[in-house]
């Protein structure tokens, strides 16, 4: 199989350039930082370790050092002083990224902004808050709780919202409420040489000069620090209710989304587990739920207007083939469920004792989701390897996770060749490599592909905001 995929998709981009082994840190800066933040400053192996890996199968590539900052003040400082010494830095946040994000590519400082829980300010009158980078979303949903009010973004994992604006990352429930993209308001940045600047104003719309907000959303710290994020709130819904079916084939399941999006029901959530991920659901989370491929849903709103909701998708998913349409009405039975989609990453890990799970996603326009998803089948068929797929198919995004022996140089070959023949499907359908997961230095040989000429220009931009390229360095962008 392997011979047969190389010779059907040969590589057409140069291999990820991974620099020779960093020189020792400049002493000078050492003993700057060390005065800066006394014993938050690290060298230990350990520290070190656990800062250059995430949640995917990437090789750990530690920093050389961890600098751990209680401000943007301290962010601002270290940042300086690594620009005068033009020292590497690696912002790290909750360390559940999955495309080698926080590798400490060319060695060099981390930052770890886990440490800035501030909730800053909340405006119920407003619908927005401002947090600090490190306030995680189930944090400031707890804090939240007696306001009436919430917020939407929910990628699974419990990590930072600055992570998440710093990956464009969305979830569950962005079929409904959108992804980081559309809820981040402002950013507070520190900047390649130092410099804080705030990216726009609190007003619901401007105007006003270019939009470095949205440039900085999805630049996974290679333009600058995320230390604080204004983002967008929402009422609680007055009536939650969730539902599961099972369908005969995966295709069917894809169609009946595909059809409730087009009739435009405002569901909150639908997210696909074909047969696998639900053998490794009910395995790992205690569940006795077909498996076979299955779509969960979640509505929102008023008493009447999830009811009427769930009449319609429910008719849908009947004339799709579906059966056994079960309710989970009160709150602990939909915890339950969602808990059990949450942990699907460690749950496929878990169908293979000492595996990592390659996780890889793809986005495509809720059209195509159906075809790509057919012709991916059978390269998953044929593996070698446990292979479940997932999805957050109300927008058109869906995840494979491959379970493999990372000491494997086989499977990790098999592997990227799947990897490769998935994205390529997707952007030929006018998709992208990555709906959520972000590009890291994982996906970065896909850019040439997805933006043509366009990369150019973002190496422009790279080169005008960080002319010594000492933001998380080696990412996004391809080799040159």
């Amino acid at each position: 199989m392997e011979a047969q995929l190389k010779a059907e998709f040969p590589a057409d981009t140069p291999p990820d350039d991974i620099a020779a082994t960093p020189s020792e840190l400049n002493p000078a800066l050492v003993a700057g930082l060390r005065d800066l933040l006394g014993e938050r400053f690290s060298t230990a192996p350990a520290d070190r370790e656990h800062h250059g890996r995430g949640e995917s199968y990437h090789a750990i590539q530690p920093p050389q050092a961890v600098c751990r900052a209680l401000s943007t003040d301290e962010v601002s400082g270290i940042v300086k002083l690594c620009a005068k010494f033009d020292t590497p830095v690696v912002a790290f946040g909750a360390g559940t990224s999955l495309e080698g994000h926080v590798a400490a590519r060319r060695g060099g400082i981390c930052i770890d902004v886990g440490g800035m829980t501030r909730i800053v300010a909340v405006r119920p009158g407003d619908l927005d808050c401002t947090v600090e980078a490190g306030v995680t979303r189930q944090q400031l949903n707890a804090h939240l709780r007696d306001t009436g009010l919430f917020f939407p973004v929910d990628p699974g994992a419990e990590c930072t919202i600055g992570g998440m604006a710093a990956t464009r990352a969305s979830g569950t429930n962005a079929v409904r409420y959108g992804t980081m993209r559309e809820n981040v308001i402002s950013l507070t940045v520190v900047m390649a040489d130092g410099s804080i600047i705030r990216t726009s104003s609190r007003a619901r719309k401007s105007s006003a000069g270019y939009d470095l907000t949205r440039l900085i959303v999805g630049s996974e710290g290679t333009l600058g620090i995320i230390t604080e994020v204004t983002i967008r709130l929402y009422g609680v819904p007055e009536a939650m209710a969730s539902a599961v079916c099972s369908f005969p084939d995966m295709g069917s399941a894809v169609a009946a989304v595909t059809t409730i999006i087009q009739f435009g029901i405002p569901v909150a959530r639908v997210e696909f587990l074909d047969s696998n991920a639900m053998r490794a659901t009910n395995k790992h989370s205690g569940l006795t739920l077909d498996e076979v491929p299955t779509l969960f849903f979640e509505f929102h709103g008023s008493e009447a207007s999830v009811a009427e909701q769930a009449e319609l998708v429910k008719e849908i998913v009947a004339d799709n083939g579906a059966s056994g349409f079960q309710w989970a009405s009160d709150p602990e039975a939909r915890a339950q469920l969602w808990r059990a989609r949450h942990n699907i990453h460690y749950a496929i890990q878990g169908m293979r004792p000492n595996a990592r799970v390659w996780s890889t996603d793809v986005c495509v326009p809720i059209s195509a989701l159906t075809q790509v998803m057919t012709e991916t089948q059978p390269d998953l068929e044929a593996a070698s390897f446990f292979i479940a797929t997932v999805g957050h198919v109300g927008d058109g995004n869906f995840h494979l996770g491959l379970c493999i022996d990372p000491t494997s140089a086989a499977e990790l070959a098999e592997a990227e060749i799947l990897n490769e023949r998935l994205v390529r499907r997707a952007i030929a359908l006018d998709g992208t490599c990555t709906g959520e997961h972000g590009v890291g230095y994982g996906k970065a040989k896909f850019m040439n592909l997805e933006h043509g000429d366009g990369v150019r220009f973002m190496r422009m931009i790279k080169q005008a905001l960080d002319p010594k390229d000492i933001l998380n360095p080696g990412k996004i962008l391809p080799a040159a």
